[in-house]
């Protein structure tokens, strides 16, 4: 761990190290270019040689598609269904509705919201089977009425995908599943193969290797945002709990490689503290080889002077999820503009937005969260405008349109509307 102290040399110079970037290694670009481009050109034949070579297993194109009744107990399925549906309440409280109204001129204006009628969602499968961001971001798409709804996930070298994970993509609304992984996942659902038609819309977070090959297709379809490892920043005066701040961070920690924790107090004893508990507590934990990498390369305690320091620190490195723990922590809150998710007081750990809280936990990472905002419901909603003129409407602007036309050397566009009045 990197014990930062705002009292030390090059404390500034420290922070700023602390700034990711989302530009990808070129490495991993070019092997994704090299990869997109082979399945966009070859079809299943480089799909099912990328997924073997990437360390799946051997499959025919029959064998891509995950079919039948996964096997769950009921307490897992009351588990996925309580997530469900306060993710899906909270979507459908989202979704954007259709309106118009009438201009200065009397026209009819207005939007329309149509969900999109096939979209992609990727599932991370890895180390950790990720049934909660298949509620997270299949129940979404199933709220807007998306009514094609493809979903990749990787499986093990044997071809074996997580019970679990292929229930609650079941249940959450997924009308096609596919044992596919990395890059070669998102090549799929963008260009199609002979056994997977592309869609119009990618979602879903991965690795360094599927982030990059959704920012390489973007253009060709829609993407949702580009989410990465995971991230968790603790915001905390001497009230908090330094246990509790250990726990929370050690748990973003378990995702493993690339992910960050950040601690920031204005407390020199509750900073020590957490040190001590982070390492007591990671003696009693499983996942050693990815909370070790994470410790070592991702993690920084940080003490401040004061809070409005803290808070700078935050909004610069616009974390995925924020956690405040600390007196006045609404009005602190308020001054948070670039986080995916805010967390407020000691009893709102994060994997409560995990897991089950409501809102969509894919959300902006690597500092992304200065431009994008986290998976919403109406993303997987296409937005059209409408306009309706009559005769009098559109006389009454006529003389606008006709400046304009004058002003831009446009005269037939001019033309096309006074020519209605001749």
């Amino acid at each position: 761990m990197r014990i930062l102290r705002h009292n030390a040399p090059g404390f500034s110079t420290s922070l700023k190290s602390l700034q990711r970037s989302a530009e990808p290694h070129p490495q991993v670009r070019k092997t994704v270019e090299a990869v997109l481009e082979a399945v966009r050109i070859e079809g299943n034949s480089a799909l099912l040689e990328f997924i073997e070579r990437f360390g799946g297993p051997h499959l025919t194109a029959k064998q891509l598609a995950l079919t039948g009744k996964p096997k769950v107990n009921t307490v897992t399925k009351q588990a996925i269904a309580t997530a469900h549906a306060n993710v899906l309440a909270f979507a459908r409280k989202s979704l954007r509705e259709n309106w118009t109204m009438k201009n200065a001129q009397g026209a009819l204006v207005g939007e329309r919201f149509d969900a999109f009628q096939r979209v992609g969602i990727y599932v991370p499968g890895g180390t950790a089977p990720l049934v909660s961001t298949a509620v997270m971001t299949v129940t979404l798409a199933k709220a807007a009425g998306v009514p094609k709804i493809v979903v990749t996930t990787p499986s093990d070298a044997e071809g074996n995908v997580n019970e679990a994970l292929h229930f609650a993509l079941q249940y959450c609304g997924a009308t096609e599943i596919y044992r596919i992984g990395g890059a070669q996942a998102i090549a799929a659902l963008a260009y199609g193969t002979e056994t997977i038609r592309p869609v119009q819309k990618i979602f879903g977070p991965g690795n360094a290797y599927v982030v990059e090959a959704k920012r390489q297709v973007f253009g060709h379809v829609a993407i949702d945002l580009l989410p990465g490892p995971s991230e968790i920043l603790v915001l905390a005066d001497a009230s908090a709990n330094a246990e509790w701040i250990a726990a929370d961070l050690l748990a973003q920690a378990e995702h493993g490689k690339g992910s960050s924790i950040l601690f920031i107090t204005n407390s020199a004893k509750l900073l020590k503290s957490v040190e001590t508990a982070i390492a007591n507590q990671l003696a009693t934990l499983t996942r050693q080889d990815h909370l070790a990498g994470v410790l070592e390369h991702g993690c920084a305690l940080i003490l401040v002077k004061s809070l409005p320091d803290a808070i700078a620190i935050a909004n610069d490195f616009a974390p995925e999820h924020i956690a405040i723990v600390a007196k006045g922590e609404d009005k602190i809150a308020a001054q948070i503009h670039t986080a995916g998710a805010i967390f407020l007081g000691g009893y709102s750990p994060v994997v409560a937005g995990d897991f089950l809280a409501g809102p969509s936990h894919t959300l902006p990472t690597g500092g992304a969260g200065k431009s994008f905002p986290g998976l919403t419901v109406d993303m997987f909603q296409r937005r059209t405008s409408l306009v309706r003129y009559d005769a009098k409407s559109l006389k009454k602007s006529v003389p606008t349109i006709a400046k304009f036309s004058e002003i831009e050397g446009l005269d037939a566009h001019g033309r096309s509307a006074t020519i209605r009045f001749e």
